[in-house]
């Protein structure tokens, strides 16, 4: 009887496949870094969870879920627990990368500051650092920028100072819309206002890098945009050419501007609050020319002599 041996193999198994990583959720990348802001604070402090919900008022298993990242806190809670920190707000929902040590302790000698000195330090900055190279910018003398409420005489002055100072003349707006193929209002119908500041930065940005010798005329918003606005007064002598409410609402319909503004009550106190509240931004200008009551000859007078001495 022969006997036949038989070889027993391990069934060959199937690799699985591989499936690509899932992209990352936005959303709970924020509530986990928001948690572990909250863990970190907390920590930092000597604070247990128990500590920090009686101060607080949260629920100690709210606040556990919090810091895994698993819970969609309201405003208002986040609020309590940041108070209950010692912390702004707004360091628990920063969206981007922890910050440095350094400037972590740079932001609390800020908030320490009065408010009358904020402007002086932030200008200090802005004349040191404000170009990336310690203020150094031979260029900055050459670019002349306007800036002020609509009506105030920028396409007109900035014109014919561009004319005397032998240099090109720019409407930032209009590079606006040569960059985006577009007029302005189909801008912010298809962009919103997000999309018209992207296009505002990168515009200023390349009149800047091609243009050492310029005169600009910017939009009257262009100061509501702080890192735009920086690099505006980094990079140029800004000039604030300041009048009166009434005048830059008649010098507006004078353009031709068909809105119902005149003798609008409604319109008027709106173009005020406007003016009120950026006056602060518009005064961080190297110059203060206020045109009120001047014709243009009498205003480009003193901004030739304003930027060229």
């Amino acid at each position: 009887m022969h006997t036949r041996t038989v070889l027993l193999r391990e069934p060959v198994r199937k690799a699985p496949a591989r499936t690509a990583p899932k992209p990352r959720d936005p959303e709970h990348e924020l509530l986990r870094a928001l948690g572990e802001r909250v863990r970190d604070a907390r920590a930092r402090r000597g604070m247990t969870r128990k500590g920090l919900a009686h101060d607080s008022g949260v629920s100690e298993r709210y606040l556990a879920q919090l810091e895994s990242g698993q819970g969609n806190i309201s405003v208002l809670l986040l609020l309590r627990i940041a108070r209950a920190l010692n912390l702004p707000l707004a360091d628990l929902l920063r969206e981007d990368a922890e910050q440095s040590g350094e400037l972590t302790l740079i932001d609390q000698l800020l908030q320490r500051l009065p408010a009358q000195k904020l402007p002086e330090v932030r200008a200090e900055l802005l004349r040191r650092f404000g170009n990336g190279q310690n203020g150094k910018n031979a260029d900055r003398a050459n670019r002349v920028a306007l800036i002020g409420l609509r009506g105030a005489g920028k396409s007109t002055l900035g014109a014919k100072l561009a004319r005397e100072l032998g240099a090109p003349f720019i409407e930032l707006d209009r590079e606006i819309e040569r960059e985006a193929g577009t007029s302005l209002s189909e801008i912010f119908l298809l962009y919103g206002q997000a999309g018209y500041r992207r296009y505002e930065r990168r515009c200023l940005e390349k009149v800047i890098e091609q243009h050492p010798r310029v005169v600009i005329a910017t939009g009257g918003s262009l100061v509501s945009e702080p890192g735009t606005f920086d690099l505006l007064l980094a990079a140029c002598t800004t000039v604030w050419l300041k009048a009166q409410p009434e005048e830059h609402m008649s010098r507006v319909v004078a353009q031709g501007d068909t809105r119902p503004m005149a003798g609008n009550r409604e319109a008027m106190e709106d173009l005020r609050r406007i003016l009120r509240g950026r006056a602060a931004l518009y005064g961080q200008a190297d110059v203060t020319l206020d045109t009120a009551g001047r014709t243009i000859e009498q205003s480009l007078k003193e901004l030739r002599k304003a930027v060229t001495t």
